[in-house]
């Protein structure tokens, strides 16, 4: 059974790529000196052979010549003609009537052609040609008197069968000498590399991301050295971010899975002794329970933060063209029905941008619980949306008591919580998953004082073109239509 005809390609093409860089740079400095040989070889054959044809013609002309001259003083039937002295060239005298003359132990050529004949009627002055026999003959036949004289050389490719020798062992020389110089320079030239290489191993091996790789060479070398360093040092600041986020994440859990444990432990030993209604009246009983949902739901948002937090800019939300009014609307309704106590107030205009609807209702909702915790109970929360240029503002107003200087510059930070804030519930989380989102979109978060005297949170995000609206048709126009 025969193999399929791509089968034997796809093969030399995986063997290809299974070797080495330094295998690949040995072969292809061998091949390209062997293929530069090669061509060196068949040109220079060429133009020798070239070389020596000429010389030999020129030869054989100038030798017809004199054999012509003396053929017309004496005649071609008288013209002498030496004995063959054993080598050299040949010649030959062409009667009227078709007959030959040649030296006397002189070898046979091969017989007169036709155009040598058609020469020796005056036809044509002259022919230069070759004999294609086993002894490949050249041969210029010449006019003289009333037939033609002939002189023939027997073609000596010895020459160029000694010069594609001497090419062939030079050859095999510098393909030899090409290898090891290729092996050579792609080891030279690949020491950086497997340095590197060595270093990426030791990294991957010891986990020790602090060490840099040393900057050596030029070029790309150092290009790609530098670029390795810049991943070290993102998985360097990765691996800090995750080992903050993960100590202040206990940190922020231990009071109130502490305040938890020690409500429920309290509730198990009173159960457990029989004094659990007597111990505490009913006005207490609710007390707790509500601490204890009050702390379940704490974790349950802190939980929820930090998933939201950990996630960073991973989400398999796409983002599509919206308008921002709908998310505010949105966000408001959903922190209407989780505070009732606190009023919004919307003053919001339509306006398009481009992200994700999830994210940025996240982000619009912890604005507003943020302002809800200090807005007082007779004021509302201001929220504000219009357009500003080729920008989207999105303002939240609280009338509390507003952001002391000092804390202005880590309003955004994880887990940061002012002083005057330890006594609310929160996990100091929100604003920083806001300043997450608003980066991701383009936009940038800032604070200042408003005019109540609480904070104004503002948002500013790039604004972007409407979609164009879906074309209808009213009923008539269909059933015109039809």
């Amino acid at each position: 059974m025969s193999r399929p005809a791509g089968r034997e390609p796809r093969r030399l093409t995986r063997w290809w790529r299974r070797r080495s860089l330094r295998t690949r740079l040995t072969v292809i400095a061998a091949t390209a000196i062997a293929v530069s040989v090669f061509v060196a070889f068949q040109v220079a054959s060429e133009l020798m052979d070239w070389e020596l044809q000429d010389t030999a013609e020129s030869q054989l002309r100038a030798d017809s010549r004199v054999l012509a001259t003396n053929a017309e003083r004496a005649g071609l039937t008288q013209v002498q003609l030496p004995p063959y002295p054993g080598s050299g060239r040949l010649v030959r005298v062409i009667l009227p009537d078709g007959s030959i003359r040649t030296p006397a132990g002189q070898p046979a050529l091969p017989p007169v052609s036709e155009q040598a004949g058609r020469v020796a009627q005056g036809a044509s002055a002259d022919l230069m040609e070759s004999n294609d026999s086993e002894e490949g003959y050249l041969i210029y036949t010449l006019r003289a008197g009333d037939g033609a004289v002939q002189v023939a050389q027997l073609a000596d490719d010895s020459p160029i069968n000694r010069f594609g020798f001497g090419m062939l062992l030079i050859g095999l020389l510098c393909v030899v000498g090409g290898a090891l110089v290729g092996r050579t320079v792609a080891r030279t030239g690949l020491a950086p590399i497997d340095r590197l290489t060595a270093a990426a191993v030791r990294v991957a091996h010891t986990r020790d991301l602090d060490a840099d790789i040393p900057d050596e060479g030029g070029g790309e070398i150092r290009r790609l050295i530098q670029s390795i360093n810049d991943m070290l040092a993102a998985l360097r600041d990765s691996r800090r971010a995750q080992r903050l986020l993960a100590e202040d994440a206990a940190h922020e859990l231990k009071t109130p899975l502490t305040s938890l444990r020690l409500n429920v432990e309290l509730l198990i030993r009173l159960d457990r002794r029989g004094t659990l209604d007597s111990a505490l009246s009913a006005e207490s009983r609710t007390r707790l329970l509500n601490d204890l949902g009050a702390q379940v739901a704490e974790l349950s948002t802190l939980a929820a933060e930090l998933t939201d937090l950990a996630r960073g800019e991973v989400s398999d939300e796409s983002t599509e063209v919206l308008d921002l009014a709908d998310v505010v609307v949105a966000a408001a309704t959903r922190a209407r029905s989780r505070v009732p106590d606190v009023e919004v107030a919307l003053d919001v205009t339509s306006v398009w941008v481009s992200g994700r609807p999830a994210a940025l209702e996240r982000a619009v909702l912890n604005l507003i619980d943020n302002a809800g915790k200090w807005s007082p109970a007779d004021q509302p929360v201001l929220v504000r949306l219009h357009a500003e240029g080729a920008s989207v503002v999105l303002e939240v107003d609280d009338a509390g008591p507003g952001i002391d200087v000092a804390d202005v510059p880590r309003v955004f930070d994880r887990f940061y919580r002012a002083d005057s804030a330890r006594a609310l519930p929160g996990s100091g989380l929100g604003l920083s998953i806001v300043q997450r989102v608003v980066d991701a979109h383009g936009g940038r978060a800032t604070v200042a004082r408003s005019a109540r005297g609480g904070a104004l949170l503002r948002v500013v995000l790039p604004a972007a073109a409407p979609p164009a609206p879906i074309a209808r048709l009213t009923a008539g126009e269909d059933t015109a239509a039809c």
